[in-house]
């Protein structure tokens, strides 16, 4: 996942890995919080909400309103889709 998100970030040097690693992590809490519970880090959809929320929370983006608003539509659809939550369950 890291590489996938420097990509996106356009990032090539291993000085940001930390950084980024974290707010991978982050995104991935913020999914769980959300009830997301299908987090497989090759799941296109999981890999493009937290591209997004890294893209989002990264240094500071001229675009942070529409990326912000980019992955809580990302997240929201995660919520409704079938197979993301155990809410079926319940």
């Amino acid at each position: 996942m890291l590489e996938k998100v420097k990509l996106a970030l356009r990032i090539t040097t291993t000085a940001f890995d930390e950084e980024i690693s974290d707010l991978i992590a982050a995104a991935i809490a913020d999914l769980r919080i959300a009830g997301i519970v299908s987090l497989e880090e090759t799941d296109p959809l999981i890999i493009r909400a937290v591209t997004t929320y890294c893209r989002a929370n990264f240094g500071s983006p001229d675009e942070y309103d529409r990326l912000k608003a980019a992955y809580d539509e990302q997240k929201a659809q995660l919520q409704i889709a079938t197979g993301y939550t155990d809410w079926g369950d319940i």
